[in-house]
């Protein structure tokens, strides 16, 4: 039963993050992130917020401004979600999309070497 309510908060926490940022986060660095995946430990104390970018040349800058606005994102988080204890967030560039585009074009590649 556990396990469902924090999959449950998985959810609810990345479509709320994701409805803050956009909404009422000002910063333009973190105006192209899409955030992918949350994941919240069983205690809630911490939660992995999983982000892409459009363009990977700011990534530093992207990550230093989430970094900067976790405590706001926090407090909303705290407002919108009616948990005991609201996680402290830590942003995580999510390679995974990158990952299986490289798979999906070697796997291309293997296609048309066939043909």
């Amino acid at each position: 039963m556990k396990q469902v309510k924090v999959e449950r908060l998985n959810d609810l926490f990345r479509e709320e993050i994701s409805y803050i940022l956009f909404s009422e986060i000002k910063d333009d660095d973190i105006k192209y992130v899409t955030i992918t995946d949350v994941e919240v430990t069983n205690d809630l104390s911490f939660a992995k917020v999983y982000y892409t970018l459009r363009n990977k040349e700011f990534l530093d800058s992207t990550q230093k401004a989430l970094n900067r606005a976790s405590s706001f994102i926090r407090g909303k988080l705290s407002e919108r979600v009616e948990v005991r204890h609201t996680p402290e967030l830590k942003f995580i560039f999510d390679e995974s999309l990158e990952y299986g585009e490289k798979i999906e074009a070697i796997l291309k590649e293997i296609k048309e070497e066939d043909e």
